[in-house]
């Protein structure tokens, strides 16, 4: 299929027009004189809270394929100008869920668990099969005789496969792709930050192998001959933090556990008997209050909050509008003070977490902790993208009465409008500040808040939704005229704001940008974002939200990108610069210090200008959180609570449970009855 120009085309290119793993970019080597051409692998990543429902395999597919084809319409991404083959479907397509079943089935394991996957394969392999012209694809009135048309006019094998499929409780991580042959040297990962360490909150993760052209071993196996191709690393991260506004400090202590114990191995299996580990870690003190219930406040700053929230109600009153700036600064005052007034080592919360040398660590080799390094997720050769509902909110209070929520509405006053509220986002500034998400990158967000919607039968009016969360009195509407069109061909869900929380964008997608080491290519012939000016990097080509569903309040989000072909020899730093990092780890600490600061206070526009800064920062050369040698001990045990408490959730709480225990009971019963008889 030819390309097509993105500026002819619209502000974001189609993802028919989606490079495939044969497109072609710079050369990777700045030595190299014979430039050779760099292959890309197309990924498609989608986070979705399910909220323990079944997807509607049909509807789904019609957004998704909408996202497939680069129809959606208000996302952001980046030009492309290369030629797609394949017909613009992406190599691999991942499926990051969070609640993806009631938690008695997500706890007991797979077996419950495969028909919640087995509609995301269908709807996955329904809309491939409308963009490779089988069936017609929905347009403006939808049915569910278009998605069986779809299907009996295909022929052969389904075009995704599903290689592997890893869940830690209540969040799923799926794995599709078009030649499974491609995908070998499959490892699994998982952790559990949730009530004992269970999974009703965690983090999943799989690491896998991809070669340009497929193998000649099975499919999601070691490699039984050479690769075909060249070959690259991908790990991907499935996630979902701590919920409720005044948990920031909560998710960022998830983050952590993620970072130190989302590990691809047992460490203590690398590590021989006599190196002397660190004792078994306690859980992470709660810093910002526990679950449902908020921390207690103290009198000043209990009147602080009502002073706030009358000033709030009088700006309502008056018809002026909220500074978004300046309540992020209260927010920010506020967090201050919590951390303030808790028990613990508050500094150890706010503080950029890059873990100082010491004796626990001094006793290993550089074998040895090269080896843990490779274990975790920031393994200095791999890709890494990490997605999830990340739960960060744009506020760490709940809503006062009256509180003004972000408008889909073009026609709203600007500092209604959602991109105003964006700068009060938690997961930007706590990235930044080098709090969570170490070494992380973001494509720019177009799309408003992903949580928390109330579905409705209808569609409220403008003046009922104009006095609820978007100021009364404005004539405007929390949704606006175009969320209320049909989407794919599927009438609009009719929504509003729960008013008990604040919108946010809680769905997010964060990738590891290409290291410095391995992406200069000293030419300009490079293509999409940052490229043609002497770098290679992950070329962003869509990164945006779906229609909301029936089933859910949360809304998916996806992200596609065109990843470079980087073999291992490629990835790993050079020597040079990691004996500038021993020379950084011998410096004083306050130059450290000082250089770590400066990068965290930086974004993704900002580039490392000295080679202290990269060494002290980076996660490929040093972890922003040591390696939790124990967390495979804890996960074991954890996974053994899991399994009584999905069973007694199963049998108490479920027409399964229910239907076995009137059988126990009436079994029971015919068996006392017959002994009596008997007898």
């Amino acid at each position: 299929m030819p390309s097509t120009d993105p500026a002819a085309a619209g502000t974001h290119a189609s993802a028919n027009d989606a490079a495939p793993a044969t497109s072609q970019a710079a050369a990777t080597t700045p030595s190299s004189t014979d430039m050779a051409p760099l292959s890309t692998l197309d990924v498609v990543i989608l986070t979705f809270n399910c909220a323990q429902s079944l997807i509607n395999p049909a509807v789904f597919a019609a957004h998704l394929h909408g996202a497939l084809t680069g129809q959606n319409g208000n996302g952001s991404s980046s030009s492309s100008t290369s030629t797609s083959s394949r017909n613009g479907l992406p190599d691999l397509v991942v499926f990051s869920l969070q609640e993806i079943a009631p938690m008695s089935y997500s706890f007991i394991g797979s077996y419950f668990l495969n028909p919640y996957y087995a509609r995301f394969g269908e709807a996955l392999n329904l809309a491939s099969s409308w963009a490779l012209g089988y069936g017609d694809a929905p347009t403006t009135e939808f049915s569910p005789d278009q998605a069986a048309s779809a299907v009996s006019r295909r022929s052969g094998s389904p075009p995704y496969t599903l290689v592997r499929a890893k869940n830690v409780g209540m969040t799923a991580l799926l794995l599709y792709a078009r030649d499974p042959s491609a995908v070998t040297n499959i490892a699994e990962a998982e952790c559990g930050f949730g009530a004992a360490d269970m999974g009703n909150k965690g983090a999943v993760g799989l690491r896998v192998t991809w070669t340009e052209g497929g193998t000649s071993g099975e499919e999601g196996q070691q490699q039984q001959q050479p690769p075909q191709g060249k070959q690259t690393e991908l790990t991907f991260v499935a996630a979902h933090l701590a919920a409720m506004e005044w948990n920031l400090k909560k998710r960022n202590a998830n983050w952590r556990s993620i970072a130190g114990g989302l590990t691809f191995a047992n460490p203590r299996d690398v590590l021989p008997a006599d190196a002397i580990l660190r004792a078994p870690a306690e859980p992470t003190p709660d810093l910002s209050g526990v679950g449902e219930t908020a921390p207690p406040m103290r009198k000043k700053k209990r009147q602080q909050q009502q002073q706030q929230q009358q000033q709030q109600q009088q700006r309502l009153t008056t018809g002026d509008g909220p500074d978004p700036s300046k309540e992020e600064a209260q927010d920010e005052l506020l967090e201050d003070d919590t951390a303030s007034e808790t028990d613990g080592d508050a500094d150890s919360a706010v503080e950029p977490l890059l873990p100082q040398r010491s004796s626990e660590t001094a006793t290993l080799t550089p074998s040895q902790a090269a080896a843990l390094h490779d274990l975790s997720i920031y393994k200095p050769t791999t890709h890494l993208f990490v997605a999830g509902d990340l739960n960060y909110r744009i506020s760490s209070r709940t809503p006062p009465p009256g509180a003004v929520f972000p408008s889909f509405d073009p026609r709203a006053p600007a500092e209604r409008r959602f991109d105003a509220f964006l700068p009060r986002d938690q997961l930007t500034r706590e990235r930044r500040a080098g709090r969570t998400l170490h070494g992380l990158s973001e494509a720019d967000i177009a799309f408003g808040p992903t949580y928390k919607f109330d579905v409705l039968d209808a569609w409220p009016s403008p003046e009922d939704e104009a006095g609820a969360g978007t100021g009364a009195g404005t004539g405007r509407t929390q949704s606006g005229d175009e969320e209320r069109r049909p989407k794919n061909g599927v009438p609009a869900v009719p929504w509003r704001f729960a008013p008990h929380r604040w919108p946010g964008w809680c769905d997010r997608v964060l990738y590891w940008e290409v290291p410095d080491w391995a992406a200069r290519d000293g030419t300009d012939q490079g293509q999409g974002q940052g490229q043609g000016q002497g770098r290679v990097k992950i070329d962003v080509l869509a990164y945006d939200a779906l229609p909301l569903l029936a089933t859910s309040d949360h809304r998916p989000v996806y992200f596609r990108a065109r990843v470079p072909v980087l073999g291992e020899e490629e990835m790993r730093p050079p020597r040079e610069v990691l004996d500038a990092k021993e020379d950084a780890e011998d410096e004083p600490a306050g130059t450290s210090a000082s250089a770590a600061a400066a990068a965290g206070r930086g974004d993704d526009s900002v580039t490392m200008t000295t080679t202290t800064t990269t060494t002290t920062t980076d996660p490929r050369l040093r972890l922003p959180v040591p390696v939790d040698v124990y967390a495979w001990e804890r996960r074991a045990a954890a996974r053994r609570k899991e399994v009584v408490v999905g069973w007694s959730a199963l049998l108490w709480s479920t027409r399964e449970g229910a239907a076995a225990m009137g059988t126990a009971v009436a079994v029971g019963a015919a068996g006392w009855w017959l002994w009596k008889g008997w007898w």
